[in-house]
């Protein structure tokens, strides 16, 4: 079997998480993040809306790591997102974090806003 290094040009992957922080092309953020293919965010969790509404120039899908378990985002916020014309698709953070670095490797437009696991 041949192995091919994953090139993610500009952006950087979710290369670990923990308790309460995430670690982004080698630099560690502590609490709610968003990441995109041009950069990693703040985000004030579930109830901030205006980030997340603010991607919908940058990218197609919008993925939310909902911590240690898969959970439905609050109706206010799918609500929000989806008025943008973005796809959202909750799962866990472990989840989100997978699926964000192989598509962004693929050169996708996608980010996600994730939850810390705990």
């Amino acid at each position: 079997m041949q192995f091919s290094e994953i090139i993610y040009s500009d952006a950087r992957p979710v290369d670990g998480y923990g308790s309460g922080f995430f670690r982004v092309g080698g630099e560690v953020f502590e609490g709610p993040i968003i990441v995109t293919p041009t950069g990693v965010l703040p985000w004030g969790g579930v109830e901030d809306h205006g980030p997340l509404c603010g991607l919908v120039d940058e990218i197609d899908v919008l993925f939310i790591g909902t911590g240690d378990e898969i959970a439905y985002p609050p109706k206010a916020l799918k609500e929000a997102v989806e008025a943008t014309g973005l796809g959202l698709e909750p799962m866990s953070s472990p989840s989100a974090c997978r699926t964000f670095n192989v598509l962004v490797s693929e050169g996708r437009r996608v980010a996600i806003a994730l939850l810390p696991v705990s």
